[in-house]
């Protein structure tokens, strides 16, 4: 992987991270494009997955100390509610990395087509949750943070988009638009490290010069900077977007990515 590779692949990782148009199924169309092999790449990949958490540790960093500082009062206030809220989210996505890791794996492998379709159902959800008109609810309730949960242990398919799934699923439950985006974001820092904890295992068992070869550490540098710079653009412009409502525009965008990916290799 050169340089300029790392670089393109790091803004991509970490601008669809937060934007609702996927960053596992943008990262299969560059690996695709750039004729990289992801299984060689799997330390890159857990770097640029690193720097986006990081970045939202820092535009969030407010958020996450109040968090913090209610937990450990150890009382039923509103921060407690908050992470509670948080780990229950997180029950649907554990059980399917605990259990079904290989088989999420196997499906990043199965082509392009699966990432097009993924896309379109994206693009559905994104431009469902803004025709429909829910009645709205103050809170994130445990039930809701649990359905949301679910559309983001379906959203490790490549191509469907997390936050797009997550922030569309709570928007059709009714949940207030301005506390979405926020929450969304909040809920998978867990995961993100969870899936890099599993990876870096991966490393550890097939060897870190293997899981390395072909990626010089400039180029793990670049990457890694160019997601998290790009990821903090993005997690605090995807905050302010959603509450605004313009998700639409970006179901247009995935559906057309989508179609794209679909059609092109039949056309060439």
């Amino acid at each position: 992987m050169s340089w300029f590779q790392s670089l393109i692949l790091g803004l991509v990782q970490g601008l669809t991270e937060y934007l609702p148009v996927s960053s596992s199924g943008h990262l299969t169309i560059g690996a695709n494009l750039f004729g990289l092999n992801g299984e060689e790449n799997l330390a890159f990949t857990v770097m640029v997955h690193v720097a986006t958490v990081l970045s939202t540790v820092v535009i969030l960093w407010k958020e996450i100390v109040w968090l913090f500082q209610d937990f450990f009062k150890f009382k039923w206030n509103e921060g407690m509610k908050y992470v509670v809220n948080i780990l229950v989210s997180m029950i649907p996505v554990a059980i399917v990395g605990f259990l079904f890791k290989d088989k999420v794996e196997a499906v990043f492998g199965s082509g392009m087509l699966v990432v097009g379709i993924c896309l379109l159902i994206t693009a559905m959800l994104l431009i469902f949750s803004y025709l429909a008109k829910p009645r709205q609810r103050e809170n994130i309730s445990p039930v809701h943070a649990f359905i949301i949960g679910i559309a983001q242990a379906v959203a490790v398919l490549p191509g469907l988009s997390r936050s797009g799934s997550t922030i569309a699923t709570g928007l059709l439950l009714g949940n207030k638009k301005e506390k979405l985006a926020q929450f969304s974001f909040l809920m998978v820092i867990p995961p993100i490290l969870g899936e890099a904890l599993l990876d870096t295992k991966d490393i550890l068992e097939v060897g870190v010069s293997s899981a390395m070869a072909g990626l010089p550490v400039s180029s793990l540098i670049i990457g890694f900077l160019a997601a998290f710079i790009s990821g903090c653009f993005a997690c605090k412009w995807m905050i302010n977007l959603v509450k605004k409502g313009k998700l639409i525009w970006f179901g247009i965008y995935c559906a057309i990515v989508g179609i794209l990916v679909i059609v092109l290799p039949y056309c060439c």
